[in-house]
């Protein structure tokens, strides 16, 4: 996992600290896919609410890597399946993802007692951020 300088992070932090949509790429038969996604930063990864059975899901269980966009800001990663959102060891991170995700996440889509929703983590790789004439590489 990366570790940003101060200054990287601060604009980490500002920018996709709280729920943001980055676009997820992953690969299935080197075929690209794309996806928009709610996600949320914090220490080098971001996290994604989402289904176990979903496409990403079963393509990141086939193939790990994968790249995100975010403004001014691009990177590969490694997809990570937490498991179970009310997993014990989830609980504490689960109820900060609840209340980052606030505005939608009891609009009828998440269902928390479904064991196949999950947290995504996304731990960064490499990539590079861009602020104000400044780049970050990673």
């Amino acid at each position: 996992m990366v570790q940003f300088n101060k200054d990287a992070e601060a604009v980490m932090v500002e920018r996709f600290g709280h729920d943001t949509v980055i676009a997820l790429a992953t690969v299935e038969n080197g075929i690209p896919y794309v996806r928009s996604v709610n996600s949320y930063y914090e220490n080098g990864s971001f996290y994604v609410i989402t289904h176990a059975l979903s496409n990403k899901m079963r393509h990141i269980k086939q193939n790990p890597t994968v790249a995100i966009s975010g403004e001014w800001f691009t990177a590969h990663g490694t997809g990570v399946n937490m498991g179970y959102i009310g997993n014990h060891e989830n609980r504490e991170f689960a109820e900060k993802l609840k209340k980052v995700f606030a505005e939608w996440i009891d609009n009828g889509h998440t269902d928390f007692q479904d064991e196949n929703t999950i947290i995504l983590r996304i731990e960064l790789t490499d990539g590079l951020l861009l602020s104000h004439g400044t780049d970050y590489p990673f």
